[in-house]
């Protein structure tokens, strides 16, 4: 390589690494998609945006990852919920191809929805770890899936399945792999096993589990592991357990909170939203591991609701304030000092218990898959909602009865690239949004 041609290798490296989406909501987990070049809006006509390429899969609500030239899900198998078995499937990034499926028996039991998988799988140093709705815990060859590890951990743990089943995306850092488990007679909600063997490392808290992925973050010189159980929200190191800070969030009614925390910019505040509970906020210091609580915002019901009520739709921070979608599908503006609602807007997601939208910011703009399958190009600010564009994407599949068009799409989409890659119950597409 000459010296010039390295020069523009170099130049391009962040860009280069910016292309894959390797985990739940993408890098850090931040729902970012830093990819300049797309387009501004999109073709006339109500027709589905064109796709690169389609791959049949089964039904689940397991959201895609891409990693190098794969593109893992987790579904039920190609004949649906009435397979009584799941798998891990890597699809080939170039032609849609599929590079190899892992399956495995799994019967559901008492989990409701039982459609599919919910976790994302994450991909990382030609890795590839799966957590299943029953409990199967996978760590497989990225490239050919084989198996280096696997575990039940409902024959190891004496795991207290929540009603949507286990759907908490495995995170890896450093030599530890991260998972919510809800064994709470064991004192195991949340365990750490070595990424490469398998082996326990740590447990930490007898709480219920909750359906959140744990995320990382930085106070001070400190990496923080932020696990969000049924029953408390805490800071810990991951290599060992230790617990550095940690809050009560213990529910009224049942551990409900499914959307993960929200980080603004800085790093300063943390915001979390539970369907029936409401709304916090959290100070995060910023020269050691520490945090407390700054409000906590509650309307009389999830329908009477102040602040945000969310229930799948992660909320996000931009242009200094909250942005997500409360219970029935308003998307909501919040001033981050106390909560106080700024504007409501019902345009983005039609009105419905659990409306759901995944929201992902590039630069200025907000990018949007709503439950109904459209994609959507929108500018959120403190004030309003202005949306430029949106376009057909993909057809909602799954059942819900609480809708009177009888479906939804409940799998949050990866951005890698200039792509987009998104699934329902019947295919995984891939659509370029190149300009």
């Amino acid at each position: 390589m000459t010296p010039r041609v390295f020069a523009v290798f170099l130049a391009f490296a962040p860009f280069l690494a910016a292309d894959d989406w390797p985990e739940f909501r993408g890098k850090d987990r931040a729902g970012v998609w830093n990819q300049p070049g797309v387009v501004q809006s999109f073709p006339e006509g109500d027709a589905p945006l064109k796709r690169v390429w389609t791959a049949p899969v089964g039904s689940g609500y397991s959201g895609p990852t891409v990693a190098g030239d794969g593109v893992y899900l987790m579904d039920r198998g190609p004949t649906g919920n009435r397979a009584q078995l799941e798998r891990i499937v890597c699809i080939d990034r170039n032609t849609g191809k599929q590079a190899w499926a892992h399956t495995y028996p799994c019967a559901y039991s008492d989990v409701g929805y039982a459609y599919g998988p919910r976790s994302s799988v994450t991909v990382r140093e030609g890795k590839a770890w799966s957590l299943g709705t029953m409990g199967h815990l996978h760590c497989l060859n990225a490239e050919t899936g084989e198996v280096i590890w696997a575990h039940d951990l409902r024959t190891k743990y004496t795991v207290d399945l929540p009603i949507w089943g286990l759907t908490a995306s495995p995170l890896v850092f450093g030599d530890v792999v991260v998972v919510q488990i809800g064994a709470m007679a064991d004192s195991a909600c949340i365990v750490g096993f070595e990424k490469d063997s398998g082996k326990e490392v740590w447990r930490a808290f007898a709480d219920k589990a909750s359906y959140v992925s744990p995320i990382m973050i930085q106070q001070g010189e400190t990496d923080v592991l932020v696990v969000w159980t049924g029953f408390r929200i805490a800071g810990m190191n991951p290599a060992n357990g230790e617990i550095y800070w940690e809050l009560p969030t213990r529910p009224n009614k049942m551990p409900i909170n499914v959307p993960g925390p929200a980080l603004n910019e800085d790093g300063t505040l943390m915001f979390l939203s539970v369907f029936y509970d409401g709304s916090r906020m959290i100070q995060l210091d910023q020269t050691k591991p520490a945090a407390k609580e700054l409000w906590h915002c509650q309307g009389i019901n999830e329908r009477n609701t102040d602040a945000l009520h969310s229930m799948i739709s992660p909320p996000y921070f931009a242009d200094g304030h909250v942005f997500g979608i409360d219970s029935y599908g308003q998307m909501r503006c919040l001033d981050p000092r106390n909560g106080d609602r700024i504007w409501e807007d019902q345009t983005a997601v039609p009105y419905g218990r659990w409306g759901t939208a995944f929201m992902v910011k590039n630069g200025e703009h907000t990018w949007m898959l709503n439950e109904r399958g459209q994609l959507i190009i929108a500018r959120l600010t403190a004030q309003g909602y202005e949306e430029i564009d949106r376009a057909n994407l993909i057809q909602p599949t799954t059942p819900l009865k609480q809708r009177r068009e009888g479906t939804v799409l409940w799998s949050h989409p990866a951005f890698a690239g200039t792509q987009i890659f998104a699934r329902n119950d019947r295919e995984l597409i891939c659509v370029d949004l190149a300009e």
